[in-house]
């Protein structure tokens, strides 16, 4: 899959960073000596961490080249790494570590959350926050699209859907445990469109990217029309024209 576009990402900035801040209130520590922004992006939610935190360290991980390009544009005086969620391991003084609507597209994200919280020394903080939007008719015409058209039969394609979450039982019977305290609450954002196209240029950011990322330019084009076409049936215009995307996250903090 090609790298993420910071540029693209940030198109939606203020929108994209109301639940990182949402979920930095909830963290009760007072000075980490270590926080870790695990995939930490174009450094939207990194900046946040660094504005509560100032005399801690903290650093951001993330795989794309692009986004940690625009990270260290951003933040100069920041420390950012390239690495893998799946095999990376916390430093022995890390009290925080945080993630911000990345953990959903790992495999086994819950046993690598239980791992990393494992790690942490007492009271430290895993907290997380993850799109919980699958059933959302945004997410599934993604996968509508990729089932039909010439590309229904290309591998990356057929792979490029998002699973549902686990149910939050789930999560409580693995994450609980091995912590002292574990909150978790669902958040929904309505977010303020501009139009159905709005929409489809939000996801061109995030979940459209798997999907897009395999096909030519011409194949592209015609799935994001199919795809827009979908959205403009599904989101219809509010009096002044705009439209409503509605965004379930679900959000856990747990203490060690």
């Amino acid at each position: 899959m090609e790298d993420w576009s910071a540029r693209q990402y940030l198109k939606f900035e203020d929108e994209r960073t109301r639940p990182p801040r949402d979920l930095l209130a909830q963290v009760p520590l007072q000075r980490p000596r270590l926080a870790v922004d695990l995939g930490c992006g174009p450094g939207n939610s990194t900046e946040l961490i660094v504005e509560r935190f100032p005399q801690s360290e903290v650093v951001g991980l993330d795989s794309s080249p692009d986004m940690l390009r625009k990270a260290r544009e951003r933040l100069p005086n920041c420390k950012f790494v390239e690495g893998d969620i799946a095999t990376w391991s916390p430093d022995p003084a890390t009290d925080l570590i945080f993630g911000n609507a990345v953990m959903q597209w790992l495999p086994d994200h819950p046993v690598i959350m239980r791992r990393l919280l494992q790690a942490l020394p007492q009271g430290g903080v895993l907290a997380i926050q993850m799109p919980d939007n699958t059933r959302e008719p945004a997410l599934r015409f993604q996968k509508e699209v990729g089932e039909s058209g010439p590309w229904k039969d290309h591998p990356e394609v057929k792979a490029a859907p998002r699973d549902d979450l686990p149910s939050i039982e789930d999560y409580y019977d693995l994450l609980r445990p091995v912590c002292s305290r574990l909150d978790m609450w669902h958040t929904v954002y309505n977010h303020v469109m501009a139009s159905p196209a709005a929409i489809t240029e939000w996801f061109k950011g995030s979940s459209l990217q798997p999907f897009l990322s395999p096909l030519s330019a011409a194949d592209r084009e015609k799935f994001l029309a199919a795809y827009t076409a979908k959205c403009v049936e599904a989101y219809k215009p509010r009096y002044d024209g705009k439209v409503l995307l509605r965004f379930p996250r679900l959000f856990i903090l747990a203490v060690r």
